[in-house]
Parts: structure tokens; C-alpha cells; sequence
């Protein structure tokens, strides 16, 4: 609770002008955004692009913040926003192919791997395992990817994603159901790659 009272006393000071107390704000939730926006590009500059350009907006509209929702939900809103921004852009821009999009391509970017205790053929099974799942999440339409990754990857709670989406609570879980099931049939066919035990 006292984050979230700090982040208050933060956004007034930010909103009479003190540059400092704004840099501290970001500060205090910047790798939190820079690692939402990761997991839904898995492109660290594009990711980095979307941050910044959150973070101008929350600077830029930060004297229209309410406070009605604590301030990480707001910036989870504005992230998503930018990310949806950002891949429209690049639909308009080109069309290029998925590796290119997500650097991704193991051939340029060959993997190293700091867990020496599984071995090679485990290893391989769990690269394998993520580059599918990663490949099939940006498969999916972005508002979905958000949503998986709200949820599964930041942990935000079905209450916390409705509240950054500003959608209902029904609409939230029928929609990361519906995102759940899409991906389920992406990955059909390779289900010995998820077998568990």
C-alpha cells in the first residue's frame, strides 16, 4: 500500500512541476513496463520504443490522471495503447516476415543458455517449446496477446486487466478464454512438446 500512497504523493509533485519527483516515478516502474513490453514483442528496441513512448504520454497526460485506479493499471492502459499503436504503424509501414518482426531467428541470433544443469536434448526441447509458443502468440490479434500476457506474464489479476483495458470483468474473461483457445489450436500437432512428466 505505501507504493501505491508514494506514486500519489509522486504524480502531485509531477503535476506542480518538480521534473525530479517525475524521473522518480518512472523509476520506480520502468523495468516493470520495459518487461510487459518485452513479452508481448520479444524485440528489446521495440520494446524499448513503446516504453518511451509511454512514458511521454503519462508525462503528457499525467495532469488528466484521476487517480480512480492505482497508477501501475494506468501505465499498463498507455503500454497497451502504445503497443497497439506501434503494430498498426508497422502493418501500414511493411510487411515483413515474422522472424524479422520478433529478431527471433536463431540462425542470426544463435541462443546461450545459463542453466547447465539440463542437457542438450532437453534444452533443445525447451527452446523449441518457447519459440512455438512465442511464434503462436503473435499469431494471435494484438488485444489477445496483451491479455495472455497481462495475465500469465505480468500476473495482473482478471479485476487489474479489465481495469487497464477499461472493459468489463465478463468481457476480460471471455476474451482471454477465447485467446486461450486460439492458441491452444495454434499448437495442435505438437503436443510432444508439452507432454508433462
Amino acid at each position: 500500500m505505501s507504493g501505491h500512497s508514494d506514486d500519489e504523493l509522486l504524480i502531485e509533485r509531477s503535476r506542480q512541476g518538480d521534473r525530479e519527483a517525475f524521473d522518480t516515478l518512472i523509476e520506480n516502474h520502468e523495468k516493470r513496463a520495459y518487461q510487459y513490453a518485452l513479452r508481448l514483442t520479444s524485440n528489446p528496441d521495440e520494446a524499448s520504443d513503446i516504453v518511451s513512448d509511454a512514458f511521454i504520454r503519462i508525462y503528457t497526460a499525467l495532469k488528466n490522471f484521476k487517480g480512480n485506479s492505482a497508477f501501475n493499471t494506468w501505465m499498463y492502459r498507455i503500454l497497451t495503447n502504445c503497443y497497439l499503436d506501434h503494430r498498426k504503424r508497422e502493418r501500414n509501414r511493411q510487411h515483413s516476415s515474422l522472424d524479422a518482426t520478433t529478431g527471433t531467428d536463431p540462425a542470426i541470433a544463435p541462443r546461450e543458455f545459463e542453466d547447465r544443469s539440463e542437457g542438450p536434448i532437453e534444452l533443445a526441447e525447451r527452446d523449441a517449446r518457447e519459440q512455438m509458443i512465442q511464434t503462436a502468440i503473435a499469431r494471435l490479434p494484438e488485444y489477445q496477446q496483451a491479455m495472455l500476457v497481462m495475465y500469465h506474464g505480468e500476473s495482473l489479476s482478471y479485476e487489474e486487466i479489465a481495469e487497464a483495458l477499461d472493459l468489463p470483468l465478463g468481457t476480460v474473461k471471455s476474451r482471454l478464454n477465447r485467446a486461450r483457445l486460439s492458441l491452444r489450436e495454434l499448437l495442435i500437432g505438437n503436443e510432444e512438446l508439452f507432454r508433462i512428466g
